[in-house]
């Protein structure tokens, strides 16, 4: 059975939003040969807006309300916290009014857009409420991976639903974007844990997660969200993504309290300092376990008694057929279902087309590999293969429905599209 066969393909497209931007900190300096530290730039910068008259101060604070306030709420709240930032920097701005204050506090915040470049490599879970879901079918959460100026990656977050009858829908998101803040009274460093608040988010559309600690500065990636239920039915939202320093690329994990409060966990173990990780959405015999990709060619399988550590794993899926001779890797957590566990993976091959397959794991012991897919079942499409990087489909996690395979999916790594297929039908393809 082919892809075209096996899969429905909805017409539903999610595209990158330049006017989607957040309120980030906007630091500037002299080069190193014009540097002076007994006056630096931004005493300079802040001395210029000192020294205009009220009634100038005034005008200046309301072109950049005027200007700010349509898509930021609370922008003046916004600025003040920014100014806060800068007085602790520079002595200069102790005392100053509150005009200046959100004049010095525009000086040295910037809009970043960003998904200006591109929204893709969706994630999908069940939502905890599905009060509301249209007949027969589910509401779900969507995360995004956007990028904007820079190449920097961040996570945005949509809601939808999914129905027998009407397919695949996404709900409008909110024209707000809250960036987020350290909650500096969490701070935990002997854990390496960092505490984030996307203050005054309304709507889980309006949450932004932009890089705020040292290892993700250029970027957040690949955000793989599960739903977690803990032995005791408890459950709770969690996710594996990818941080990006510039140099180095490594594992962590994100806890998410109602998408307005999160909690991010910096990986410890040998097998943390690697891309694409997932997290299995329940402990096998009282042990959290994990795919990953150690080698950057295989899928690995890794347990562990603790969520921030992770060592040793082994390879459970290697390349075999054409299409994933150069690499695989999983394409989100696995799915449990009677059978097994279905992880959906990826394969590169040949001009480093990357197509999808998937596989079935033993649901006692997922070390054992039942079957796997001998042809994708999807790949880049003629219609759809170009884009930030051609050739390119991938998708970072789905979800079951009463047998039914939901699958978001990101194409080009530029935009996300959708399909779904029984699950039944995909067993059969297997071998």
């Amino acid at each position: 059975m082919s892809d075209e066969s096996l899969l429905c393909h909805s017409e539903l497209h999610l595209r990158p939003n330049p006017s989607r931007t957040v309120i980030r900190p906007f630091d500037v300096d002299y080069p190193q040969a014009f540097r002076n530290d007994a006056h630096p730039r931004m005493q300079q910068i802040v001395e210029r807006v000192l020294s205009l008259d009220s009634a100038r101060l005034l005008k200046e604070k309301e072109v950049i309300i005027a200007s700010l306030a349509e898509r930021h709420r609370d922008i003046e709240k916004i600025l003040l916290r920014r100014s806060d930032d800068i007085r602790e920097r520079v002595p200069e701005a102790q005392g100053m009014s509150r005009e200046a204050a959100l004049v010095v506090g525009a000086y040295f915040s910037e809009e970043y857009s960003y998904e200006a470049a591109a929204l893709f490599n969706p994630s999908m879970v069940l939502r905890a409420d599905q009060k509301g879901a249209p007949p027969g079918g589910v509401r779900f959460l969507l995360s995004l991976r956007g990028i904007g100026e820079g190449h920097i990656s961040s996570v945005t977050f949509r809601t939808g639903t999914w129905s027998p009858t009407d397919g695949f829908a996404i709900d409008e998101a909110s024209n707000q974007a809250i960036s987020p803040r350290i909650d500096s009274s969490a701070a935990d460093a002997a854990n390496e844990m960092t505490r984030i608040i996307c203050e005054g988010s309304e709507d889980v559309s309006e949450s932004v997660l932009f890089p705020v600690t040292a290892s993700q500065r250029r970027g957040i990636e690949d955000l793989r969200l599960v739903r977690f239920t803990e032995e005791d039915g408890r459950t709770e939202f969690l996710g594996t993504y990818t941080a990006f320093d510039g140099a180095d690329a490594r594992s962590e994990v994100l806890r998410a309290t109602g998408f307005r409060t999160f909690e991010m966990h910096v990986l410890k173990g040998s097998a943390a300092a690697a891309k694409g990780m997932a997290l299995f959405p329940r402990k096998i015999d009282g042990r959290f376990m994990m795919l990953g990709r150690q080698d950057n060619e295989s899928i690995w399988l890794l347990a562990s008694d603790g969520l921030y550590c992770w060592d040793g794993g082994g390879r459970i899926v290697s390349p075999r057929f054409p299409w994933e001779f150069v690499q695989m890797g999983n394409c989100g957590s696995p799915i449990e279902i009677d059978e097994g566990w279905l992880v959906l993976t990826h394969g590169v091959g040949m001009a480093r087309n990357y197509c999808m397959g998937a596989c079935l794991l033993d649901k006692a012991d997922p070390s054992k590999l039942l079957a796997r897919t001998k042809e994708p079942i999807l790949r880049p499409s003629p219609n759809e293969r170009d884009g930030y990087v051609p050739n390119v489909v991938y998708s970072c996690g789905s979800i079951v429905h009463e047998r039914t395979l939901l699958l978001p999916y990101g194409v080009a790594d530029n935009f996300a599209a959708f399909a779904s297929a029984s699950v039944d039908d995909l067993l059969k393809t297997m071998e």
